[in-house]
């Protein structure tokens, strides 16, 4: 056949071209290496170019065309792992604290990357979030309910960036709300664990017998009625003495809103009597220079043999400060950092209530130091 050639290239290797007149371009297009195309299989594929560009198509140009029009879908392609890396690395900024990050990735890494995770994000359907939900659904309701945010909130990402197009499989209403009972439903609540409030005191002396940093910031988070990452990770430049008032900053709050917070005189005490170390300005400092572990709190509780959390004090606080005192329920809601939904309550609020807070706080430290 008219310009059908074989190269023999220095190292012996044979391959086959047509050289062909392209317009008023001479072109050499390529067909294969010999043996593996034939000289008959060379001649076919000829054959079909030479009519290509009878037609005025150049084979070469559309060649390229394809390599790169594969190029542009490969690079679209990516997995629902990788999706959710990203989506997260996008949206960590928006948690309050490492821990919430973290607990984000960590729920899709432990459920859902093992069902579809190496699966094309353009590819996951309902079938597919069904696999993920349906074996926690009813056992682990809560954080059942959570991945499926997370999924949504991948699958979301990914449409906006363009990697996937059509309706979210993993959104509730009109769609996941028809396959699965509604959380609500089944969700079994779980509280911390507490004290009765009227045994706080004489939990108190116990407590205050303890030795070590873990014993001193529980005696803290029961005084100020704080929450354990409030406390664990409070510095001394957020401490005003003089004002008795501590300030956690916005970031560490889970309402993302700087709370103050009225000191009693046994917290001026307690505070008064910790150690300053070196280097550090945390209030109170790990064994190794760094914060408090969550864990490390809560096994002051374990060693003294109570069925209660640290946090769960928060929940005698708040029994107490309804049976024993005639505050307004704002203020304990207040003091305990909670976020007002009711706009007429919210705006009585807006002062913070220092004042009657305050008084609020003394009572409860004269009340749980009372034996």
């Amino acid at each position: 056949m008219a310009g059908l050639q074989m190269l023999v290239s220095a190292t012996g290797a044979r391959s086959w071209v047509l050289r062909t007149q392209m317009g008023q371009k001479r072109r050499d297009i390529g067909l294969g290496g010999f043996p593996d195309v034939t000289l008959a299989g060379a001649r076919d594929k000829a054959r079909e170019l030479r009519e290509k560009i009878s037609n005025g198509i150049d084979p070469v140009l559309e060649r390229k065309a394809a390599r790169d029009a594969m190029r542009a879908r490969q690079a679209k392609v990516l997995t629902f792992k990788e999706a959710a890396y990203l989506c997260h690395n996008a949206r960590k900024d928006e948690y309050s604290n490492v821990k919430h990050r973290q607990d984000w990735i960590n729920s899709l890494e432990r459920h859902a990357f093992s069902v579809i995770g190496e699966l094309s994000i353009d590819a996951i359907e309902v079938p597919h979030v069904l696999k993920v939900l349906e074996p926690i659904w009813k056992t682990k309701t809560e954080t059942a309910t959570r991945v499926r945010q997370r999924l949504e909130s991948v699958l979301s990402w990914a449409t906006v960036s363009k990697y996937r197009s059509g309706d979210n499989p993993a959104r509730w209403a009109d769609n996941l709300s028809e396959l699965l009972p509604t959380p609500n439903k089944i969700r079994k609540v779980r509280h911390h664990k507490a004290l009765p409030w009227q045994k706080v005191p004489m939990f108190m002396v116990d407590l205050q017998q303890r030795e070590g940093i873990g014993a001193r910031a529980l005696e803290f988070i029961i005084l100020t009625a704080a929450r354990s990452g409030e406390v664990r990770f409070a510095t001394w430049d957020e401490i005003d003495l003089t004002a008795k008032l501590w300030t956690v900053p916005a970031d560490r709050m889970k309402a993302r809103k700087a709370h103050n917070v009225p000191l009693s005189g046994a917290v001026i005490e307690l505070l008064e009597g910790l150690p300053r170390i070196e280097g550090s300005n945390l209030l109170f400092t790990a064994p190794r220079g760094n914060a408090l572990s969550d864990m490390s709190i809560s096994a002051v509780c374990k060693r003294m043999e109570v069925e209660a959390t640290p946090h769960g004090f928060r929940s005698c606080f708040k029994d107490w400060a309804r049976s024993r005192t005639a505050y307004p329920d704002e203020v304990s809601e207040l003091a305990l950092a909670h976020v007002n939904n009711d706009a007429t309550r919210a705006a009585y609020a807006r002062d913070e209530l220092l004042e009657q807070r305050s008084r609020l706080m003394s009572d409860w430290a004269k009340f749980i130091n009372s034996l």
